[in-house]
């Protein structure tokens, strides 16, 4: 049978095409990896649609000027509904608090703007289900910043998954652990401290922290099925900043859950904010039949390999240091051995979406926001776990 090939298009460089004008509100943390991405896809990436950060929108008119001075951009707004009305602007990059998504994306699509989100995609599932069925409808393109899948040793971990090379997957296992709320002096709600307070971020390390260790485990392994969970807030109450009174705590400081996968894998998660010693540990592993993975954030560019078809007295954990042209994204960056860091997961992420632009019916290499609603409908199954303290089946995007 003849090889079946794509209707041919005119070439056409970036330079030709006109530029994606961004649009960024927020200019935090991820207002910086995010600003830091749109600044450096381009130099290492060729032949995308060139983005350029047009406009930055902040509450703070010092803080906006500080960051537009930093960042080289022309234009600010201190009221998001004016930066998303914008006529110049032809993407919106979400980086605001969770309960600030839902409404922002969906002004996005009454003005025809494409959307980036920081995740979670929203509160809840119902908010995200919205957000979907909007943007879908509209035909816009749309991201998620799920970026710990665009590391180079976690985007080869989906390789070796894909290509069947651990056959049968029995465990899948990962944690996501911090030490940084374990003060009883600390307040919630506010600029800095937003993820303390529910009403504005949902919930606590399920939504912040294990939403990533989710998107990670669904990419690799598969839909997750049904769920048992518990969770902890180990301090009841805390100084809300808004009203200067103590006020219940009512986001989780802990969570564990077990998980089936639909491929009949079983996994186990943890999470927590108060792990002494620990600022920022994420790992993960998988096991198969024939060989396992792991990976871990505190040493981001290695692959922990085992191969049990290895000779038995050679037969070991190997490391592959996902540094050199063959590995996913690293041939872009610097020679091999030379390392890569978290900041260039935005970037990647950013060259994958820009790359969807020029050919729409390619296979996304990205989440968007229907793959955000699988994991925030698995993350709201494991608060619900947790209240009812039995299995719950997970509803599916």
């Amino acid at each position: 049978m003849a090889k079946k090939t794509r209707t041919s298009v005119p070439t056409i460089t970036s330079d030709e095409r006109p530029p994606l004008r961004i649009g960024l509100i927020g200019y935090g943390f991820m207002g910086r990896a995010h600003a830091n991405a749109i600044h450096q896809v381009g130099h290492f990436f060729r032949g995308l649609r060139r983005p350029v950060l047009q406009a930055v929108c902040g509450r703070s008119a010092d803080n906006l000027a500080a960051f537009a001075k930093s960042w080289q951009v022309e234009h600010q707004e201190t009221d998001w509904r004016k930066l998303v009305a914008r006529t110049d602007i032809d993407a919106v990059d979400i980086c605001t608090p969770n309960d600030s998504h839902m409404e922002i994306a969906l002004a996005c699509v009454k003005h025809g703007k494409m959307i980036l989100c920081e995740k979670p995609l929203a509160l809840n599932g119902a908010q995200g289900a919205k957000m979907v069925a909007a943007v879908e409808k509209s035909k816009l393109p749309n991201l998620v910043w799920y970026n710990y899948r665009f590391l180079p040793a976690v985007s080869l971990a989906k390789n070796i998954v894909a290509a069947g090379e651990l056959g049968k997957i029995f465990h899948y296992r990962a944690n996501f652990l911090q030490d940084w709320t374990i003060s009883a002096d600390l307040p919630q709600g506010g600029t800095g401290l937003w993820r303390l307070d529910a009403a504005v971020a949902g919930s606590g390390v399920t939504g912040d922290l294990l939403a990533h260790c989710i998107d990670t485990a669904r990419w690799i392994n598969g839909d997750i099925v049904s769920v048992s969970a518990m969770t902890e807030t180990f301090i009841k109450e805390r100084v809300h900043t808004a009203t200067g009174k103590k006020q219940p705590v009512k986001i989780d400081d802990a969570c564990a859950f077990l998980a089936r996968f639909e491929n009949g894998s079983m996994a186990v998660f943890e999470s927590t904010r108060y792990a002494r010693g620990h600022k920022a540990l994420y790992t993960f592993e998988i096991n198969g039949e024939k060989k396992s993975l792991a990976w871990d954030l505190h040493d981001l560019n290695r692959l922990s390999y085992f191969d049990h078809a290895v000779q038995g007295d050679r037969r070991g954990w190997s490391s592959i240091h996902c540094t050199d042209g063959d590995h996913p994204y690293a041939g872009k960056w610097w020679v091999p051995g030379l390392c890569l860091g978290y900041e260039h997961s935005f970037v990647h992420a950013l060259c994958e979406f820009l790359g969807g632009l020029d050919d729409p019916k390619a296979e996304k290499r990205y989440p968007d926001f229907r793959h955000a609603l699988g994991t925030q409908l698995v993350c709201d199954a494991v608060l619900e776990a947790a209240r009812a303290g039995k299995w719950v089946k997970v509803k599916q995007a």
